[in-house]
């Protein structure tokens, strides 16, 4: 399976990344390409312990989570469409450098090289082994990067 621990696929995020420009548009959901690249932002640096996050599963994935976890890392099967993103990750400025959210980007992509993050616990799915990480990572954004057709 496919992860972001993986340096080629680390390579492929970053090309595809830098593949977008302003003129780059979703194919479905309500962000645009700034958006998007922020909110991914916010979520790596959330699954890299940036910015000292604080970890807790949810009420409703301790009874669903490791469910759905299991479905969404036991093969290649992309995130559908339409995935709730949550509060803490939903981005409401629409404007904004774009080209510094990618850099970001793109640093936080090859910051998986290094990953050490043994606290993370994801709000949904809770506690999740290093490989879940890098499959669900590289799944996540694949599909925000398929969302704007790179």
């Amino acid at each position: 399976m496919k992860t972001i621990f993986d340096p080629a696929i680390r390579d492929e995020l970053t090309r595809r990344v830098e593949a977008l420009n302003e003129n780059s548009t979703a194919l479905w959901g309500k962000m645009n390409v700034f958006q998007m690249t922020r909110h991914c932002n916010i979520w790596n640096e959330w699954v890299l312990g940036k910015n000292s996050p604080v970890y807790k599963q949810e009420w409703l994935g301790k009874i669903f989570g490791k469910m759905a976890l299991k479905s969404n890392t036991k093969d290649d099967k992309p995130l559908g469409k339409g995935m709730p993103a949550g509060k803490a990750f939903t981005v409401t400025q629409k404007e904004g450098d774009l080209n510094a959210q990618k850099k970001i980007l793109v640093d936080l992509i090859t910051d998986y090289e290094h990953f050490s993050n043994d606290q993370f616990i994801h709000d949904f799915f809770g506690k999740m082994t290093r490989e879940q990480i890098g499959v669900f990572a590289y799944k996540h954004s694949d599909h925000h990067l398929r969302q704007f057709n790179v």
